[in-house]
């Protein structure tokens, strides 16, 4: 890897297929194809699945496996290669990264390094969630930054449900899960809303005296309120709406320490759970201080100008979560949402097709289109426009369900084409109504 023939091709390889690289690796393989170009995305799954969908997989209202993509199928449909693998060092002088080892479950070598060559290259990493140092997080709390956390969080939530319904069902009434969910952003919000949603379909599942009373979910944000980048109306009619389902929300909570069992906060309570999930801002991966000499932010993501390339190699661009934008005339960077994803991976696109005809990239500009926060089949609240009309307009209710399902379905557009990506569409709304309300598997 790669074969002796690319070596005469332009290589544009791209680390990371979430929503912007992968949509990047379909839009130029569909350009260049094979022929002249070797277009390679480099993944650390085999499949992709829409990240803002992970706190439906979490609580099982979602089965991954008929949304996802396979990266090997893909990269055959639409003309790039696809290389299964885990990025642990660039070397800038020689145009070379190298993939780190993969190992199986059992600790045995799937794949050894690997030294991939490239012209141009395009970090699309994503983030992880940022624990800010406070103690026992990384080790006692659940994190949904990709699949194989959501499945895991799933896991422990059933068992946890069938051993409450045991427990109700031999006469221990006052059985309960209890969850604390730290974070009130997105992740946050909408998880809260989707375990009630999946507990009110469990006494159709075998859990017979098992529904949403025996839920206890508590909600902590370290802020004022929830939901800062809404309006404060908005994420006070999403609190409201949490709380009328039985969720405690509990803004201006800050946490101090996460033990096996226990959250503890600033103000000296105690929030007992028997799972803990943290969804507490986005920071850069683990480890990218040593994969590379590029500048990095405070938060560990790589330093980009304007044009979104990094500050030290004009050859290497950054794109999502993992990657720190500050336009000019801006206060704070870029937001790390899948609007701003999408919209890198058009600029990059743009200015890599720039660069290979001799042109001088240009400068990104990003358009706030607004933030929607749905609260399962229950409501949904958000602004929409954003800037394009120079203010927000609150929506709420059907609007706001039929705004927030249309985010997913420009994704299937963005990655599958407007052909199958419609075709896609229309079959999702069948399995909808043939498919299992839960996943319990």
């Amino acid at each position: 890897m790669p074969d002796a023939g690319s070596q005469r091709k332009t290589q544009i390889v791209i680390v990371g297929g979430g929503a912007g690289g992968l949509e990047l690796a379909r839009k130029l393989g569909a350009r260049y194809g094979r022929k002249n170009h070797d277009i390679i995305l480099v993944d650390r799954n085999r499949t992709h699945i829409w990240k803002p969908l992970l706190h439906e997989v979490a609580a099982g209202s979602l089965d991954a496996n008929l949304d996802e993509v396979g990266y090997g199928g893909h990269a055959a449909r639409w003309g790039y290669r696809f290389f299964y693998g885990a990025l642990e060092s660039i070397d800038r002088e020689a145009r070379v990264i190298t993939t780190a080892p993969l190992m199986d479950a059992d600790g045995e070598e799937v794949l050894d390094r690997h030294r991939i060559r490239y012209d141009y290259l395009v970090l699309a990493i994503g983030g992880v969630s940022n624990d800010f140092g406070i103690p026992g997080v990384r080790e006692h709390a659940m994190f949904l930054e990709h699949r194989t956390q959501a499945d895991t969080f799933r896991h422990k939530l059933l068992n946890a449900c069938f051993r409450a319904n045991l427990h109700r069902a031999e006469g221990g009434a006052a059985s309960k899960v209890r969850i604390c969910i730290v974070g009130g952003g997105a992740t946050g919000v909408e998880l809260s809303a989707e375990l009630f949603n999946a507990a009110k379909g469990l006494q159709n599942y075998g859990l017979e005296v098992f529904d949403e009373s025996a839920l206890q979910v508590t909600l902590l944000e370290a802020g004022p309120r929830i939901l800062p980048a809404l309006d404060e109306d908005l994420a006070a009619t999403a609190q409201a709406e949490l709380e009328a389902l039985g969720a405690e929300v509990r803004p201006s909570t800050q946490v101090v320490k996460v033990t096996p069992k226990a959250v503890h906060t600033k103000d000296g309570g105690t929030v007992e759970a028997d799972l803990i999930l943290w969804a507490a801002g986005v920071r850069g991966a683990h480890g990218v201080e040593a994969m590379s000499d590029l500048e990095l932010s405070r938060l560990g993501q790589f330093v980009v100008r304007p044009t979104l390339q990094t500050t030290m190699d004009d050859r290497i661009f950054s794109l999502g979560d993992c990657a720190s934008c500050l336009l000019p005339g801006e206060e704070r960077p870029i937001p790390p949402r899948a609007q701003s994803a999408h919209q890198m991976a058009a600029r990059v696109f743009r200015n890599l097709n720039r660069m290979m005809a001799g042109q001088a990239p240009e400068a990104f500009r990003y358009n706030d289109h607004g933030s929607l926060v749905s609260l399962s089949r229950f409501a949904a609240v958000g602004s929409l426009m954003g800037n394009l009309v120079g203010g927000r307009m609150a929506v709420e209710g059907r609007l706001a369900r039929m705004a927030y399902r249309s985010l997913y379905r420009m994704h299937i557009l963005a990655i599958h084409g407007w052909l199958k990506g419609s075709v896609l569409i229309v079959m999702g709304h069948v399995n909808q109504i043939v498919r299992p309300r839960l996943k319990l598997h």
